[in-house]
């Protein structure tokens, strides 16, 4: 199937050949003939499966036969992101397809002087791109009217729900027009998000590709069991040996993230981390040296798990494995994209092995594991460190409770002896 025989405009079929788009993928196939049809539409897919050419470039051909008149354009589309690094992506993938329809973009994220933004509403677009926390600073002033809304995405709507957007998703959603056409994307359908298509969207269609229960195949995975003080290191000789290629790390905290370029900075590596903490100048500066190749190496939380895309990344580490398994598939997602090969690398230690657990029974494989110099770590060992961290567990617990029994037991002491004083020296009065 080519893309012109959806019936997109001719100035998007052009704009598909110049960047060498030849064929659609998956969900671009099942989602752009729907949304031609203006239906409501939810779209269960991982990263990485070309989700944003699925809504942008339909919703493009039905923004270029409306009438566009004045200088000062209304808005007529929003796309809400979670995160800056991806509502940026949207925006340069949305702008590049609006330039062919004579269409404006926007893009309004938090981390950069709101009053430059102002600006650049001021000028007037048809498309809006944005995260909710910012779109609502807008709202707020005034400065963004979505009374003429006629198409509302939500890109990657379960982690916008993970963050705590919901409410804002709510409000926005509700000063825009009941008849719009929504179009709703995700990894994952919660219950937040069915309630959410219930209230917001009118009989939605639902397609789905790739499950995010199993991920890409061409990702090579692999454990290294070790303890927690052993990590950077091991990290230090995985980037080292992977000199020239783009190696992204994932940990838990920013707290985290910091501490291991602070410590693998002075060992000479060249490193940069990117997280919530950061200003916006210094996650964009972060980013585009890793694109560019000058950072071969980037430490990342997981808000930027699904807002990175960047070609060419070789090899994913999981310095810390995560508490939800489906982050796990979304980090790892981050390597072997539009068809490439990758690698994953996770490092586990004795407290982190009912993550582990739980990331095997959710993409029901057990996933090769070896020791920090390379040798397999034999099951018989797995099930020791399982049974040492239930040991582990039990110790921990058995010393709570005989430190709970023996303050009671100080405390009753405590009592007995404060109430006798009292009782004798009531007999002496």
């Amino acid at each position: 199937m080519e893309f012109k025989s959806f019936g997109l405009i001719k100035p998007l079929v052009k704009a598909l050949d110049k960047k060498g788009f030849n064929a659609p993928t998956p969900i671009q196939v099942k989602s752009i003939p729907i949304i031609l049809k203006r239906r409501d539409l939810i779209g269960l897919a991982q990263t990485g499966t070309g989700k944003t050419a699925a809504f942008i470039l339909p919703l493009i051909s039905l923004l270029y036969e409306k009438e566009r008149v004045g200088k000062f354009r209304k808005v007529k589309m929003l796309v809400l992101a979670p995160t800056r690094e991806l509502a940026l992506q949207i925006g340069e993938e949305a702008k590049f397809f609006a330039s062919f329809a004579n269409l404006k973009t926007c893009v309004v994220v938090g981390g950069v002087p709101i009053a430059r933004q102002f600006k650049d509403l001021r000028k007037g677009s048809d498309i809006i791109i944005g995260t909710p926390g910012r779109i609502e600073d807008h709202l707020q002033k005034t400065t963004i009217d979505l009374s003429h809304i006629d198409f509302a995405v939500l890109d990657e709507a379960d982690q916008m729900l993970d963050i705590g957007f919901l409410p804002s998703i709510k409000r926005i959603l509700t000063v825009t027009p009941k008849g719009r056409q929504t179009l709703l994307f995700s990894a994952t359908m919660s219950d937040q998000i069915k309630d959410l298509t219930k209230n917001f969207m009118r009989q939605p269609i639902e397609v789905g590709v790739s499950v995010v229960s199993k991920p890409i195949e061409k990702i090579k995975q692999k454990i290294i069991m070790l303890d927690r003080l052993h990590k950077t290191d091991v990290l230090k000789k995985i980037i080292t040996d992977r000199s020239g290629s783009r190696v992204l790390v994932f940990v838990r905290t920013k707290h985290g993230a910091d501490k291991i370029v602070k410590n693998l900075s002075k060992e000479g590596l060249n490193i940069d981390t990117i997280h919530g903490n950061k200003s916006q100048n210094q996650r964009q500066k972060a980013l585009l040296n890793f694109k560019n190749g000058s950072c071969p190496a980037l430490i990342a939380t997981d808000i930027a798990a699904r807002g990175i895309d960047v070609p060419g990344v070789k090899l994913v580490v999981n310095f810390d494995l995560p508490e939800s398994p489906e982050s796990y598939v979304h980090r790892i997602g981050r390597t072997a994209r539009a068809g490439a090969s990758g690698d994953a690398i996770s490092f586990c230690s004795s407290s982190e092995l009912k993550y582990l657990r739980a990331i095997e029974k959710l993409i029901k494989s057990n996933i090769p594991a070896f020791k920090s110099d390379g040798t397999p770590f034999k099951s018989t060992n797995l099930r020791a460190s399982k049974s040492l961290e239930k040991n582990n567990t039990k110790v921990n617990n058995s010393s709570k409770q005989s430190k709970d029994s023996k303050d009671i037991k100080k405390n009753s002491v405590k009592y007995k002896r404060k109430n006798g004083a009292k009782k004798r020296k009531a007999k002496r009065f």
